[in-house]
């Protein structure tokens, strides 16, 4: 076999091969093999009918059909390997000439993995929110913690804000009651904004027993996105009591034993979440400016697929579990459909480029992944899956993503050795010392962009199997 390579493009590239006819042979003996299995001849017994036979009765051609279609994939993986390519998905494939015990001429255009080249990266300088903890902050986390041991007792006069109460629902679109539209018992806190637009001034001023009916656009259920007069009856009204803050609810709402204490714990847990905030901001703003030292081609084919498979994600997976379709999700984000393709194709652009660059330093700084750390990110993964770690690392050894994983891993630590060397300072000017601990981060940044590309991965599946 004789094989050479055209550059179309930076990302796109036309391999030539030549097959002697003789390199066919095993095929063309398994096409024979598989014929006889699938025909019929009188006088012969089921799979011993002779080539001459199959060639007269079925035509050489279909022989020399099957033959090529087992040949053609060891051959177009034999010319990759030669030329040292790293192809992106499948390829479009051209037998530009087959003659029978001759030769087998084809094409294959393929798009590749861009070269690229990455520059010196060791003066990247960003700023990053500066860690501060206000007073009032700090009352905001213990006011939440006080809200949340609060009482409630009936009370014989119409309902107020912030009131619970116990209410019953029916819900008709064009007279009719829906079947899933009514609901008995509900619970509900005033003020809260939960079930539907226009509970809240529907029942403030209602006694129990009292009823009223509003108009509401239902969220959920078999009438999702539908006008619906709705009513509901108050059966019960009753005045939320929160403790007192002091010692006394220290003691119940935690392991501390004055008020105190406990402010300066919600303190100390405000400061340690900013400065997770602060970590990933800082590997965000990095690799932000690491893409922008970098030119990277995108295959357009590639991005195309990544495109739609962000699209496809958010219609059929995010938006479907909230009971909505793509028109109301970009009404109530207040853009227009051309603002969101835009947006998710500048997305995807970017989630590419950092596969790609984060790939290359794998590569160039020689970096491994440990099983110990192959753990811990399956186990974070599992966590935000809602799956056991048992569960999460079965469908992955099952759908056979073990790579992907070790993938995401490897472009963490890669963002990792970016970060340390660049200059961290907060908006107050003070440096910012990330320590090891935030490798953990550099992989949530880098997963967030490029385990996005999921066109990419499912592209070096296809051609690696």
């Amino acid at each position: 076999m004789k094989s050479a390579v055209e550059t179309l493009n930076p990302t796109r590239v036309r391999l030539t091969v030549e097959v002697p006819f003789e390199e066919l042979k095993d095929s063309l003996d398994a096409a024979y093999k598989k014929i006889n299995q699938q025909v019929t001849v009188k006088g012969f017994r089921k799979g011993k009918v002779p080539a001459r036979v199959i060639d007269q009765r079925f035509g050489r051609g279909a022989v020399l059909e099957e033959a090529v279609n087992d040949a053609l994939p060891k051959f177009y993986t034999e010319a990759v390997n030669e030329a040292e390519l790293n192809p992106l998905g499948q390829p479009e494939v051209d037998i530009t000439d087959l003659k029978d015990g001759e030769t087998l001429n084809f094409t294959a255009e393929v798009d590749i993995r861009p070269s690229i080249e990455i520059p010196d990266y060791s003066g990247i300088e960003v700023e990053v929110d500066a860690v501060e903890v206000a007073d009032e902050d700090v009352d905001k986390s213990v006011e939440q913690l006080r809200e949340r041991f609060a009482s409630t007792s009936p009370v014989e006069r119409p309902a107020e804000d912030g009131d619970v109460v116990t209410i019953d629902l029916q819900a008709k679109v064009d007279g009719e009651v829906l079947a899933d539209g009514v609901a008995s018992g509900v619970s509900y806190t005033i003020g809260s904004g939960e079930l539907l637009d226009g509970l809240d001034d529907a029942v403030k001023g209602l006694e129990a027993g009292a009823e009223a009916t509003f108009t509401s656009e239902l969220k959920g259920g078999s009438a999702a996105g539908k006008e619906a007069e709705v009513t509901v009856k108050v059966t019960q009204v009753a005045a939320r009591e929160l403790p007192e803050l002091d010692d006394e609810f220290a003691q119940l709402a935690s392991e501390f034993d004055t008020l105190e204490e406990l402010k300066a714990d919600s303190r100390k847990r405000l400061e340690n979440m900013k400065q997770y905030d602060q970590a990933t901001q800082a590997q965000e703003r990095v690799l932000d400016k690491l893409l922008e030292l970098v030119e990277v081609p995108v295959p357009e084919k590639l991005l195309e697929d990544e495109v739609n498979t962000r699209k496809h994600n958010l219609e059929h997976h995010q938006l479907g579990q909230m009971g909505l379709d793509l028109a109301k999700y970009l009404e109530i984000q207040g853009k227009t459909e051309e603002e969101f393709e835009t947006e998710t194709r500048e997305a995807a652009v970017k989630g590419i480029k950092t596969q790609f660059v984060l790939d290359e330093l794998v590569k160039r700084e020689n970096l491994n992944v440990n099983q110990e750390e192959l753990t811990e990110h399956l186990m974070r993964r599992a966590a935000s899956s809602g799956m056991s770690p048992d569960q999460f690392a079965q469908a992955v050894v099952e759908g056979g993503q073990v790579p992907l994983l070790v993938g995401e891993v490897a472009r963490g630590k890669a963002l990792a050795v970016v970060v340390e060397s660049a200059t961290v300072k907060d908006t107050n000017g003070e440096t910012v010392d990330l320590d090891d601990e935030d490798e953990t981060d550099a992989e949530t940044a880098a997963d967030a962009e490029a385990t996005e590309a999921d066109a990419t991965d499912a592209a070096e599946e296809k051609t690696e199997g």
